[in-house]
């Protein structure tokens, strides 16, 4: 599967969905993950953290949803994200 994770864009909103060590869970288990740049910043991970775990990271977060088979989230998609997501693809997040 192709995990996808965008960077969080909801005010005040700092988590990442994905760590660079559960991205490497994930791509032990022969997933393959991919992350928008600066999604770990505000967690303390650099995209280089991601890298060396062995995700792709890729520039836009319409990337991470045109190509990922599940999205991976803290917070729940904001209007923005809400028109990227497709019919099939899984969504894992909090919903409250």
């Amino acid at each position: 599967m192709l995990i996808g994770c965008p960077k969080e864009i909801k005010p005040q909103e700092f988590r990442t969905g994905l760590t660079p060590r559960a991205a490497a869970e994930a791509i032990a288990h022969g997933h393959q993950v991919i992350v928008e740049t600066g999604t770990g910043l505000g967690a303390g991970f650099p995209d280089a953290d991601y890298r060396a775990v062995g995700a792709e990271v890729v520039e836009t977060a319409k990337e991470v949803f045109d190509r990922a088979e599940m999205i991976v989230k803290v917070k729940e998609p904001q209007a923005g994200e809400r028109v990227m997501l497709r019919e099939g693809q899984v969504l894992f997040t909090y919903l409250h």
